[in-house]
């Protein structure tokens, strides 16, 4: 059996990182019994737990590219499923090593699906389409995440635990890489992509080191990157359970970006100034003590921080000579340099948390100034839409 519609490949290319996604967030959500058993104590050493994913994220989405020259894009998504089922033994693990371990390479493999999104988009959909398929996909690790922070405790109930529900998404990831080997990529590659191709083969590391372009895309989205992790990991443990808040309406903005980047084609307006309500709202969030202003700047912040992201990722598929090679490269860097600054924030969060004797105030200080990137690199990115948006205007 050959699976060839575009749309079932999407499918099993959403449900894997929704998976990915209950791993993580599950595991992060089972910190503290985590910690229990492996008697650690201080919360800069639980967040190498929950960084360990998002160092793998580092090493891998660097790789990504390599993998994906080395083997193509159907076997290099395969390696990655394969690297998250992986996460089977996290809630098996005998010791801390062993853990950080499972939680790496299990990070490794989302690391290295997460880049492949823009490739297979490419090669699969239409340049018409990919706004819609891209929010789609953006929104895959939101759909992981609410279902853990929503029905975690209904799911360990029927499972009869925790470790026991990280063990049953590990084995349905697995039964979906298996799945994805009938995927049939020969004789997929759309026109567009096939002219973009010929214009512009070879893009290598070396050139997207040197591309200013890659540098500035990475760093917008290093800050809200870094509040999101901070967000799930330690925002419940500072009494902010409005956080998951964040993440259920951040399924919202993120439709809601999915219709407006389908009839507004600029790109930069929508980055900039859901940027700005982003800092506004991070603040409020963290030093609110009202819990009704708490509860609507969080669902105000999760309907912005993802309202842009289709914008966000489209643009660069967007750019002139744009083809599968550059692209994997592109995101490659992108997530790599991102998930680097989110790693070092979230080490420090912690420690700064520590240092205080679990004051946060210091913390949040750190993660609102983080937030401001995201406005600040929006004056920086190219709008790659100026000539048709004045056609559209002129219409």
């Amino acid at each position: 059996m050959n699976i060839g519609h575009k749309y079932l490949v999407e499918a099993i290319v959403f449900l894997s990182y929704v998976l990915f996604a209950m791993a993580w967030v599950g595991g992060t959500a089972s910190l503290d019994q985590i910690m229990q058993s492996m008697q650690v104590k201080s919360l800069a050493s639980a967040s190498f737990i929950s960084g360990a994913v998002t160092l793998a994220k580092i090493v891998g989405t660097f790789g990504a590219a390599y993998l994906a020259y080395k083997f193509g894009i159907k076997y290099a998504f395969f390696i990655s499923c394969l690297l998250i089922t992986v996460g089977l033994l996290t809630p098996l693990s005998p010791n801390y090593e062993v853990l950080l371990l499972s939680r790496f390479l299990m990070g490794l493999g989302g690391a290295f699906m997460i880049v492949y999104f823009n490739p297979i988009v490419m090669q699969w959909f239409l340049p018409a389409e990919r706004p819609t398929i891209n929010g789609i996909n953006a929104v895959a690790f939101n759909v992981g995440t609410a279902i853990i922070l929503w029905f975690m405790n209904d799911i360990n109930a029927i499972t009869g635990s925790w470790q026991f529900s990280l063990i049953t998404f590990s084995l349905a990831s697995l039964l979906l890489a298996l799945v994805w080997l009938m995927v049939n990529f020969e004789g997929q590659q759309n026109t567009s992509e096939q002219a973009n191709a010929q214009s512009h083969q070879h893009y290598s590391y070396t050139e997207g080191l040197k591309d200013k372009f890659n540098w500035i895309y990475a760093l917008t989205y290093s800050g809200i990157l870094a509040f999101y992790i901070c967000l799930f990991t330690f925002y419940p443990k500072a009494g902010i359970s409005q956080s998951k808040w964040v993440i259920g309406f951040g399924i919202v903005g993120t439709i809601a970006g999915i219709i407006y980047s389908k009839h507004f084609t600029q790109r930069v307006p929508v980055i900039r100034w859901s940027g700005a309500i982003i800092v506004i709202t991070v603040i409020g969030l963290s030093f609110t003590i009202h819990p009704v202003l708490q509860t609507l700047c969080a669902i105000i912040l999760g309907f912005f921080v993802f309202f842009p992201i289709t914008a966000l990722v489209t643009l660069p598929q967007e750019l002139p000579a744009m083809n599968s090679q550059r692209i994997t490269v592109v995101f490659s860097l992108f997530y790599s340099i991102s998930y680097l600054v989110a790693t070092a924030v979230l080490w420090l969060f912690g420690k700064l948390v520590d240092i205080n004797n679990g004051n946060f105030e210091a913390s949040f200080i750190l993660i609102s100034l983080m937030s401001c990137t995201f406005f600040i690199g929006s004056f920086f990115l190219p709008e790659t839409n100026k000539h048709k948006e004045k056609v559209l205007c002129e219409v």
